[in-house]
């Protein structure tokens, strides 16, 4: 059994709920921590903090921003008449590092799944059907090629067809 102090036990258990980091990566991480230089720590926090508090939605598109658009929205170079839809702000990076989309982007921020009681209206398609109104003429399903992907664009390709 392991022994460490509560300020360290609690630490492990915070990093251990993050994504894809379990006990002895929590662990790792801990006491890398641990080790760090005191400015290094604070930086590490600040950095935390900063990104949670200062980080929000694209009114337009749901990427993530410090404005009301981001930079992608705003941008005067971007085709706005084709608009990629995709699951989560992570799946906008991936397209962006391809370097060859030009248009829009609109995130979901999830798929529907009705066996996690995810339904159509907690995830963000009704904004999605309120930008069609403007002078779109394309809409690019790319969600992934999961079943729940695959609900999700047959959902909006069957609400967005008869537009």
């Amino acid at each position: 059994m392991e022994h460490y102090t509560a300020p360290v036990t609690k630490l492990i258990e915070e990093l251990a709920k993050l994504p894809g980091i379990g006990r002895k990566s929590a662990q790792r991480l801990a006491f890398h921590i641990l080790d760090m230089q005191d400015a290094d720590v604070v930086e590490l926090a600040k950095a935390i903090v900063n990104a949670k508090k200062y980080t929000k939605h694209c009114q337009r598109c749901g990427n993530m921003t410090e404005g009301e658009l981001c930079s992608i929205c705003s941008s005067l170079k971007r085709d706005m008449s084709t608009i990629c839809v995709v699951e989560d702000v992570r799946d906008i990076a991936a397209m962006e590092r391809t370097r060859e989309y030009k248009g829009v982007y609109h995130v979901l921020h999830g798929t529907i799944s009705p066996l996690d009681g995810i339904g159509p209206d907690d995830i963000n398609i009704k904004s999605l059907i309120t930008r069609l109104n403007t002078e779109v003429k394309e809409v690019i399903l790319a969600t992934n090629p999961t079943i729940e992907g695959e609900a999700t664009a047959v959902y909006i390709s069957r609400i967005i067809k008869p537009m």
